[in-house]
């Protein structure tokens, strides 16, 4: 791949991905480098045709998944499963979870991370799809309602998020994509909740909710 761009926070990153890989191993000994991963995931999430899903977007979950760690099972998996979980993105392409999820499971035995831990990933970054984790499934709440967190910002936030998924799609019309941008919100809207960790449902709901409604209302008003 390409030579990274700079960023100021990538020895961060490498860090943090160093940290959650020896805590899934479950021991201190580790006898190889795991960066080359770190690098090559940090060189996939600075790709040029990301506009939203970019390396700020993998820190806010990793912050996120922080801030509801102790809402995890295994917060250490939760956050390998953030690394990858828009691994491979591709606007154009519906099946981005999936393939993000199968290069986890090719990624992680090679770093000596057990099938049982490497499954429990792949299942998370698949859950990204509908973001509708089962009752009691910690793990996915977990990173779920990290990624959703952006939905609950502040407006002017929440507006540059809308502006830079629209950027992603700029290959596609304005009537199509607010016709399937609407689909997108009113799938999330129909969500009986769209957090399911405490602090979420209590922090971040209602303000996701209001913007998600004043976005759809901007769609429809748009195209009339």
């Amino acid at each position: 791949m390409a030579p990274l761009p700079a960023h100021p926070a990538h020895d961060d990153l490498r860090r943090r991905w160093r940290s959650a890989v020896i805590k899934a191993l479950d021991t201190d000994d580790c006898v190889f480098s795991p960066l080359r991963y770190a690098d090559d995931l940090l060189a996939r999430w600075a790709e040029p045709q990301r506009r939203y899903h970019t390396t700020d977007h993998l820190l806010a979950v990793l912050d996120r998944v922080d801030e509801l760690a102790d809402h995890a099972d295994d917060p250490d998996l939760v956050r390998l499963a953030a690394w990858f979980h828009d691994a491979v993105y591709l606007p154009e392409r519906s099946t981005n979870e999936e393939r993000s999820a199968r290069l986890a499971e090719r990624a992680l035995p090679e770093l000596g991370i057990d099938q049982a831990r490497t499954a429990e990933v792949a299942r998370l970054v698949r859950l990204t799809v509908t973001h509708d984790p089962a009752d009691g499934d910690r793990n996915g709440e977990v990173l779920c309602d990290a990624d959703l967190a952006i939905l609950a910002a502040a407006p002017d936030a929440y507006a540059a998020y809308a502006a830079a998924v629209r950027e992603e799609y700029g290959f596609v019309p304005d009537d199509a994509f607010r016709e399937g941008r609407a689909a997108v919100l009113r799938q999330l809207l129909g969500l009986p909740c769209l957090f399911r960790t405490p602090h979420g449902a209590r922090e971040w709901e209602e303000r996701a909710r209001q913007n998600l409604t004043t976005e759809l209302k901007l769609l429809e008003t748009s195209g009339m």
